[in-house]
């Protein structure tokens, strides 16, 4: 990679969206950037377990503050992962274990519902730690912040005051966006009632912005009741606390999912009514299952991050989260073959690009800026084909065909093309075998067959790949077929089950000789028959 210098005359022109989204920040500090440096935020709800959209989400926003740091060489940066988990529990999720313990605190701030799973202190601390093993897995920096300790600590109460002295001013915000009925009981302020720590949402009967406080009916009692909005006695409704963190945290830069469109811009008005400038930062599309319906974790119709890695390397999600992120995309086990081959594709043209053409090139955004050396000289596409033919899930059968192919490689030489050998055995074993159907062949396509074996044997084993996709074509052609796309998909299907494969030549040299003509001698036995 060139120096800083040239990177930074390189980064302040290029077109990759990462830069587009960084110059947003550059357009917000005209003249100086803050002391305490320039501060990016992701938010996570910890009621569930981290997924592959907070992956997606914290993967594109350290894609976007890399960027920025090319920009704006020397300036600080922070990521901000923030958990809501001082919100109340609203309900118990699916498949957690003692869900009685759950129901028995409904309510209550998820960091005083005790740990279901009895590893931690709390609900909240069980799934903040479960985030934080999941963020350092991926080797993401980030600065972890939990809403309970800031609203405790303090750290939020001058921006609460504010908000109580602006109380009119931000209810009036929201209030035009909910019908008659929530109109009438709306607050921002939901007081942690002192007696049964449930986050209470009810009417606010007073608020005294010199007092700092605000006052409710208890429903149990009836009884008024007098808190203060600051040291966590309070917390807010959320589109009022997301406005309150951009403000007390000073946060320049956070993304969304398209379904928070609205609530981006009230937040962002609320943020303006208390004297800030709301982040920067753009709304994403959302992902669509098989059927292009949109993923919904009640659903359970989505493609879960544990089931991504079993089939792919992490660097071919992060390369499917970088391309297009404005666009809906298909989430399902079908995109992850693409996604992996187009990486190693990327990866590959890398070096010898200009530095124009390697800052848009996703490996540089994926790897923020220092793509490791290109390691992969088979496809996973080839891969998927041969653990398919070969019928097998044993990666060191894999290999075998693997070292013949390619001399010198081998599991410890080459692991980044193990890893692709093991996910190709095990997405071959439940997504491809299941569905090979190989067809008889027609006339045609016999005679053409029985051609291609008689010039396969003619070449010898060992021979290079080229040598052998040149007799494939002739066969082609001497067999009359005009359009020789036809004579690959009869190949195809005839020979491996499929109406799509692989480059045959390159397959050929790497299941080998002997056992292609074998798949032909089967094919021409099924013509016989």
């Amino acid at each position: 990679m060139s120096n800083a210098t040239e990177l930074r005359a390189a980064a302040l022109e290029n077109k990759a969206w990462p830069y587009e989204e960084a110059r947003k920040l550059l357009a917000r500090y005209p003249d100086d950037f803050p002391e305490g440096g320039v501060i990016f935020e992701t938010g996570y709800g910890p009621s569930g377990l981290p997924h592959i959209g907070t992956f997606g989400e914290v993967a594109r926003t350290t894609m976007v503050r890399r960027a920025f740091e090319a920009m704006a060489p020397g300036v600080k940066t922070r990521l901000i992962a923030f958990s809501d988990d001082m919100d109340g529990l609203r309900k118990v999720p699916d498949g957690i274990p003692n869900p009685e313990l759950l129901r028995a605190n409904l309510g209550k701030p998820l960091t005083q519902v005790p740990d279901p799973f009895g590893t931690h202190p709390s609900f909240g601390a069980h799934n903040n730690a479960r985030l934080q093993a999941f963020l350092d897995g991926f080797g993401f920096e980030y600065e972890f912040l939990s809403s309970t300790e800031c609203y405790r600590s303090g750290m939020f109460d001058a921006t609460l005051l504010k908000i109580l002295a602006n109380y009119d001013a931000v209810i009036n915000v929201i209030l035009p966006t909910l019908g008659p009925e929530r109109r009438a009981t709306y607050s921002p302020f939901l007081p942690i009632d002192p007696v049964s720590g449930i986050v209470l949402q009810v009417p606010i009967v007073a608020h005294d912005a010199a007092a700092g406080t605000v006052s409710y009916i208890r429903p149990e009692t009836n009884e008024t009741v007098t808190v203060p909005v600051t040291g966590g006695a309070c917390k807010l409704q959320w589109k009022v606390d997301w406005a309150m963190r951009w403000v007390a945290l000073g946060v320049d830069y956070e993304m969304a999912g398209k379904d928070l469109i609205d609530s981006v811009l009230l937040s962002g008005r609320i943020a303006r009514v208390l004297g800030a400038e709301p982040p920067a930062g753009f709304n994403y599309e959302l992902f669509l299952d098989a059927e292009g319906q949109k993923i919904s974790k009640s659903k359970g119709n989505g493609l879960t991050i544990e089931e991504w890695l079993d089939y792919g390397p992490p660097e071919s999600l992060a390369l499917y989260m970088f391309q297009s992120p404005r666009k809906a995309k298909r989430l399902h086990f079908d995109v992850i073959p693409r996604a992996i081959d187009e990486y190693g594709d990327f990866l590959g043209k890398y070096p010898g690009q200009p530095i124009e053409q390697q800052l848009g090139n996703p490996v540089h955004h994926i790897h923020e800026g220092t793509p490791p050396a290109a390691d992969l000289p088979i496809s996973f596409s080839l891969l998927l084909n041969l653990a398919s033919v070969a019928a097998t899930d044993d990666p060191a059968r894999l290999w075998a065909y693997v070292a013949r192919q390619a001399p010198g490689t081998g599991p410890a030489t080459h692991p980044a093309l193990d890893r692709l050998v093991h996910h190709a055995a095990r997405y071959a074993r439940d997504f491809v075998v299941p569905t090979l159907r190989r067809r008889a062949p027609t006339a045609q396509e016999a005679a053409a067959l029985a051609d291609l074996d008689a010039r396969l044997a003619a070449v010898g084993p060992g021979a290079e790949a080229e040598a052998y996709q040149y007799e494939v074509y002739e066969a082609g052609k001497a067999a009359g077929f005009e359009n020789l796309r036809e004579w690959f998909k009869a190949l195809y299907e005839t020979l491996i089950g499929s109406s799509q494969g692989p480059r045959m030549g390159s397959f050929i040299a790497l299941y080998g000789l002997d056992e292609t003509r074998a798949l032909i001698a089967g094919a021409l036995a099924k013509d016989a028959a």
